[in-house]
């Protein structure tokens, strides 16, 4: 088995920048609906969560602070995409949930972000991607991730 010390030295830089490069391009293609990446992150992990998360769920998800989520939130409520409610065991519990306006920017962020994916993965072939999404997976677990590389 290979040691990490044999791993190529630019492999993090290369992985830094291309997920930076994904995330520039595909914000390009999203500002049009008003969204910034914190907004459109958002909105997909609360939809892939039946559409409702608590609002501390939601940070930990996108790997923000607290403050921070707030005055997304604050611009999605504005937008009329989230509503938050107090939960009525505990009132500093809020669960976000989404309107049913979002369902319409949602299609259109799926249809976005698809058409970016099968640009993006142009000329990849299906074995290469097969070793990618391993190599990913092994990488995940070895940092102690929690979650799948799919979708991420």
């Amino acid at each position: 088995m290979e040691h990490p010390e044999q791993a190529s030295e630019s492999l993090g830089i290369s992985l830094s920048r291309t997920a930076r490069l994904m995330r520039t391009r595909l914000d390009e293609r999203l500002a049009p609906l008003g969204l910034t990446q914190a907004k459109w992150l958002i909105l997909l992990y609360l939809s892939k969560n039946g559409g409702a998360m608590p609002q501390k769920d939601i940070a930990e998800s996108i790997g923000a602070e607290g403050p921070t989520v707030v005055r997304v939130l604050d611009g999605l409520e504005r937008m009329e995409l989230v509503e938050r409610q107090g939960e009525s065991a505990d009132r500093r519990v809020k669960t976000v949930r989404l309107t049913p306006q979002a369902a319409i920017i949602l299609a259109r962020i799926m249809r976005i972000t698809e058409e970016f994916r099968q640009e993006m993965w142009t000329g990849v072939p299906t074995s290469d991607m097969a070793a990618y999404e391993r190599v990913m997976a092994t990488l995940s677990q070895n940092l102690g991730a929690s979650w799948g590389t799919s979708g991420e």
